[in-house]
């Protein structure tokens, strides 16, 4: 009986599926019309330029130039090391690294400060976090402007470090001070990670602390050995993540760089004063591609920078297993 009335459903069963075929096949087409205007802005303004430069990086395309394209394989990387201006090549180089060994700590450790002295805070901690906080909300380029006329040499700052008896800098005009100066300045604008570590803070279990008490740990043993471990993700994702934003640094130096240039020296377009000290990588690229117009120059230096970037990540993630504590974690 069950076997008849199986063979007698099957037709029917097999005249649903083209139907139900036809419903899943109209759905998709809803699906990809409401994506439509991301897929194409993606291919179009993403997609699409990444891809030309990879292309560009093997040529010797100039942007505007009617000097026709040829390719030449890896020249434009190997230029980079040995050719005639690999000597600036290495100065963008060692100003970058320079900002990423000194900046990336220092904006890590003074964050996680003021996000301890706010969480430790008993009054005024609400005002004290939304005034340490507007400068992040400030354009970067104004941040910079406003950073130039403090540190200007007869400033603000030198009018108060002279009144107490101090040396005055000559800050961004001074290659020994320059990059410092951007240091200061970017940890002016740290308000984003110190409202990220202000609430890890906050998020450490209490539970800990009153074991670490029991146990008779000190202040430094409980913030060693209970706190850093517990806020662990949140130091790898300020870490990580200020890595890659260093080595992208530009927007401060140019417009430092720029500013506190004499008039016949900015015209020239003499990139990275006072003496190549701001001269960053992607300063280097700005210059072969927007100064020089050598677009398959600045495409090779581009994704030199991609590599370098997707290399450093990859051992970040490798060893965040080692030195980054999840509390869901059952290893």
């Amino acid at each position: 009986m069950s076997q008849q009335s199986t063979v007698e459903g099957g037709p029917a069963i097999r005249a649903t599926r083209p139907h139900r075929h036809r419903g899943i096949r109209a759905r998709w087409w809803v699906v990809l019309a409401f994506m439509s205007p991301f897929v194409i802005g993606f291919s179009v303004f993403t997609l699409y330029p990444v891809l030309t430069t990879m292309v560009y990086s093997f040529t010797n395309f100039q942007a505007g130039s009617l000097r026709r394209v040829s390719w030449v394989g890896f020249q434009n990387y190997t230029n980079l090391f040995v050719g005639p201006n690999a000597s600036r090549f290495w100065v963008a180089v060692g100003n970058t690294m320079w900002m990423v060994v000194v900046m990336v700590p220092c904006q890590t450790i003074w964050a996680l400060f003021v996000g301890w002295i706010v969480t430790r805070m008993k009054h005024g901690a609400k005002i004290y976090r939304t005034l340490y906080y507007l400068p992040a909300m400030m354009p970067v380029v104004a941040g910079a402007l406003a950073f130039l006329v403090m540190l200007n040499p007869a400033g603000s700052v030198n009018a108060l470090l002279s009144a107490i008896g101090l040396p005055e800098p000559q800050w961004f005009g001074d290659p020994a001070w320059a990059k410092p100066s951007l240091v200061l300045m970017r940890l002016w604008m740290v308000g984003n990670t110190m409202v990220i570590f202000s609430a890890s803070l906050l998020d450490v279990p209490v539970q800990l602390y009153e074991a670490a008490d029991l146990d008779g740990a000190n202040g430094w043993q409980k913030f060693w050995h209970v706190t850093l471990p517990s806020i662990s993700p949140v130091i790898f994702f300020s870490v990580l993540t200020g890595v890659i934003y260093t080595f992208q640094y530009f927007t401060e130096a140019f417009v430092v760089s720029g500013a506190s240039n004499s008039a016949t020296v900015w015209s020239s377009h003499l990139l990275g004063y006072p003496q190549d000290s701001l001269y960053f990588y992607t300063t280097g690229i700005y210059e072969q591609g927007f100064n020089y117009f050598k677009t398959g120059v600045a495409s090779a230096m581009a994704w030199l920078l991609f590599l370098v970037i997707f290399v450093v990540t990859l051992v970040f993630i490798r060893a965040q297993r080692r030195l980054v504590y999840y509390s869901g974690s059952n290893e």
